[in-house]
C-alpha cells in the first residue's frame, strides 16, 4: 500500500521541482554534496546541455490506446524503463535513506541499486527489498575484493554492479566551499548550518544519531567501515587505484549472478567489460562527480551501441530527468535509464511518499510522452525518431 502524501508534493509536478525544496529542507553542505559535480562542473552542465540536442520527430494518427511502459531486464519485468542509481552517504540526507529509496523502488516495481558508501548495512536493506541491486566500490586487492563479493552474494543479492570510475577521488573543490568533507569534520560552520534547518536536524540527523547511533559506512569492505567522521574513511576510500581488467575477471568467476560494470564511455572499454563477461554496463560520468569534461552519458551512448550486441544489455545515467529524456536514451539503444539526485531529494523531503510520487510523476511522463511520440511499446522506439541539432 502506497504511504499518505504529504502536503509539500501537491507542489511537485516534475522531478526538476524536487531540486528547489531539497535545496530549502537540507543544510548547504548536505545539499551542495548531492547536487554538486566536480571541478567547473563543466561534465554535469554537458549531460542536461546535450540531451536538449535531441528532438523527436513523431509519428500521427497512429492507435496509441494499447500502450505500455513495463520493461523486462534479466527474466524480470518492471513497471517502467527506469531505476534508481546508487547515491553515497543517502542517509545524511534522507532519514534512513537507503532504506526508503528501497522500499520505494519495491512498492512501484522499478529496480534500485545500493551504493557500496551507503550508511545501511546491505542485509538490512535487502530485507526490506529483496531485488535491490549492490553497487561495489571495490579495491585493487583480490582477497578483499573476493570477500565483499561473497558477503553480496551471502546477504542474498542476485545483481551486482561494479564502478569503474573511481580510480582516485575527484576534484569536488565545491564541497569544500559548501563546508562539506569526506570524512565529515565537525566545525562551528556545519554546526550553523544544521541550526538553520531545524527539520532536518530534529528529523534526519538527531534522529538517526538517537535510534541508530553515529552512521558507518557500512558495505566498502566484508567488514564493518569507519563511522562518517573517522579521519581513517579516506583510507578506505584511496584502495582503488590498482583495480584493473584482472579483479573484473576475478569477480566474473566467483559471482554467478547478474554483474554490470559502471561508470563506462569509452567503445573499447565497454566491447573488453561484454568479453570479459558482463551481463551489462552502464555507460556513466558518475553523474558529472569524476572527471571534468568527459563526454555525455548520451553522446556516449550514440558512440557505443553499435559495437555491442544485444547478449550484453546497455543501461545509462547521468543527467536524465523528463521522460523525455528517457525515451531519447532509449530510442538511441539503451535498454534502461537510471536516475539518482530527484529521488534522493524526494525521500529528504517527503520520506516513502516523495520518493512514490516522483516515481509515478515520471511514468506519467513517459506515457503521455510515447503517446505524443505515436508508438504503443518501448520496443517501438528508434533512431529514426530522432533528429540532433
Amino acid at each position: 500500500m502506497k504511504s499518505k502524501k504529504p502536503r509539500i508534493l501537491n507542489k511537485i509536478y516534475a522531478l526538476d521541482d524536487l531540486e528547489y525544496y531539497a535545496r530549502k529542507h537540507l543544510p548547504r553542505p548536505v545539499f551542495g554534496y548531492v547536487s554538486g559535480g566536480a571541478e567547473r562542473n563543466d561534465t554535469l552542465k554537458g549531460n542536461f546541455d546535450d540531451l536538449s540536442k535531441y528532438k523527436f520527430i513523431p509519428n500521427i494518427l497512429r492507435n496509441v490506446s494499447g500502450r505500455t511502459i513495463k520493461k523486462s531486464i534479466f527474466g524480470q519485468e518492471w513497471n517502467a524503463p527506469f531505476g534508481i542509481s546508487p547515491m553515497g552517504v543517502s542517509a545524511l540526507a534522507a532519514y534512513r535513506g537507503d532504506l526508503v529509496l528501497a522500499e520505494g523502488a519495491r512498492n512501484m516495481n522499478i529496480p534500485m541499486m545500493i551504493s557500496g558508501s551507503s550508511l545501511i548495512p546491505m542485509e538490512e536493506i535487502i530485507k526490506v527489498a529483496p531485488e535491490t541491486w549492490f553497487q561495489a566500490y571495490l579495491p585493487g586487492e583480490h582477497d578483499k575484493v573476493e570477500k565483499l563479493v561473497m558477503r553480496v552474494k551471502n546477504a542474498g543479492f542476485k545483481t551486482l554492479i561494479l564502478t569503474v570510475d573511481v580510480s582516485v577521488l575527484a576534484g569536488r573543490e565545491n564541497n569544500l566551499r559548501n563546508g562539506f568533507s569526506t570524512p565529515l569534520r565537525p566545525s562551528l560552520k556545519l554546526l550553523y548550518n544544521g541550526m538553520v534547518r531545524p527539520n532536518w536536524s530534529i528529523n534526519t540527523f538527531l534522529k538517526t544519531l538517537f535510534l541508530h547511533g553515529m552512521p558507518h559506512f557500512e558495505n566498502f569492505l566484508a567488514e564493518r567501515g569507519e563511522p562518517v567522521f573517522s579521519a581513517s574513511v579516506n583510507r578506505d576510500f584511496g584502495m582503488r587505484s590498482n583495480l584493473n581488467w584482472a579483479h573484473l575477471e576475478q569477480i566474473r568467476n566467483i559471482w554467478d549472478g547478474n554483474l554490470i560494470v559502471k561508470g563506462i564511455l569509452n567503445k573499447d572499454d565497454a566491447i573488453k567489460a561484454s568479453s570479459l563477461g558482463a551481463d551489462a554496463i552502464i555507460i556513466s560520468n558518475h553523474g558529472g562527480r569524476q572527471l571534468d569534461s568527459a563526454i555525455s552519458s548520451i553522446r556516449a551512448l550514440e558512440n557505443i551501441r553499435p559495437h555491442i550486441n544485444q547478449d550484453c544489455k546497455l543501461f545509462v545515467d547521468s543527467g536524465f530527468r523528463r521522460g523525455t529524456d528517457v525515451i531519447k536514451a532509449l530510442s538511441l539503444g539503451a535498454d534502461f535509464v537510471f536516475i539518482g539526485r530527484p529521488f534522493l531529494y524526494a525521500a529528504s523531503i517527503a520520506g516513502l511518499a516523495g520518493v512514490e510520487h516522483a516515481i509515478n510523476l515520471l511514468m506519467e511522463e513517459i506515457d503521455r510522452d510515447i503517446a505524443l511520440i505515436g508508438v504503443n511499446s518501448l520496443e517501438e522506439l528508434n533512431k529514426e525518431l530522432i533528429h540532433i541539432d
